[in-house]
């Protein structure tokens, strides 16, 4: 997080279950109630109306799922860093839950300039309106990788565009198999990203019409020097305090 020397802190949190369909908004609010709940000692901005030096990555669609959230907070004093995971998570609506904290160094850059890729699971069903088959995923996702271009029509401020999704692409994978077949989709978030949605759309052919019926963050990463960095082992200061499930 840019901005005056502090105690920077990066989290990493779910959302699972009904709040898929909580806005970003929201979270954001639930986080700050959760901030004061716990008396975190927040850092604030200057000026006429100050807010807490909150820093929020990549947003997530609305009705989608996600075990790879992260926000930025920075602290105006040192906290036990490894007591966040439990401590707001009991101050968190239920499905988001804080998994991981920790400290980061002075300046670190911003997630959303930092993360690279994302990776998502998702269930997809055809045009009959049920679970799509393996065999039928796999061919889509092999037909996908083949081709030199997969162009998606996009709506922005109410004017129709085309645009290619196929650099955004940087691997489909069949997960699991019938009954329960899912697609693993690393996408890159760099120039123009693609949504899940878009890229089921670009699959879509010979009467085939993907849609997605579940969807999955699994994971975000930052790449540095050739490897891909989990967000909360780049640019901290201690190890990761991990909340595992028993």
């Amino acid at each position: 997080m840019k901005g005056d020397a502090g105690f920077p802190v990066r989290l990493r949190f779910t959302k699972r279950g009904k709040v898929r369909f909580v806005s970003h908004r929201d979270v954001a609010r639930a986080f700050e109630r959760a901030f004061r709940i716990e008396q975190l000692p927040l850092a604030f901005t200057l000026g006429f109306a100050p807010r807490p030096k909150v820093s929020f990555g990549l947003a997530l669609s609305v009705g989608h799922e996600s075990d790879a959230e992260y926000l930025d907070v920075e602290l105006a004093q040192p906290v036990d860093v490894d007591a966040l995971p439990r401590t707001l998570s009991a101050a968190l609506p239920e499905g988001v839950d804080v998994t991981g904290a920790v400290r980061l160094v002075d300046r670190a850059p911003a997630l959303q300039e930092s993360v690279t890729l994302v990776e998502y699971r998702v269930t997809a069903w055809d045009g009959d309106d049920r679970p799509a088959a393996a065999e039928v995923l796999r061919a889509a996702a092999t037909r996908a990788l083949a081709m030199p271009a997969l162009p998606v029509t996009r709506v922005r401020k109410g004017r129709e565009s085309t645009d290619d999704v196929r650099p955004a692409i940087r691997n489909i994978e069949l997960v699991g198999d019938d009954p329960a077949p899912a697609l693993s989709l690393t996408l890159s978030t760099q120039s123009r990203g693609a949504r899940p949605r878009e890229v089921l759309d670009a699959m879509s052919s010979d009467g085939v019409v993907l849609t997605e019926q579940r969807v999955l963050r699994t994971a975000q990463w930052i790449e540095r020097d050739g490897a891909r960095v989990e967000p909360l082992e780049a640019d901290t200061l201690t190890r990761a305090h991990e909340v595992r499930a028993s």
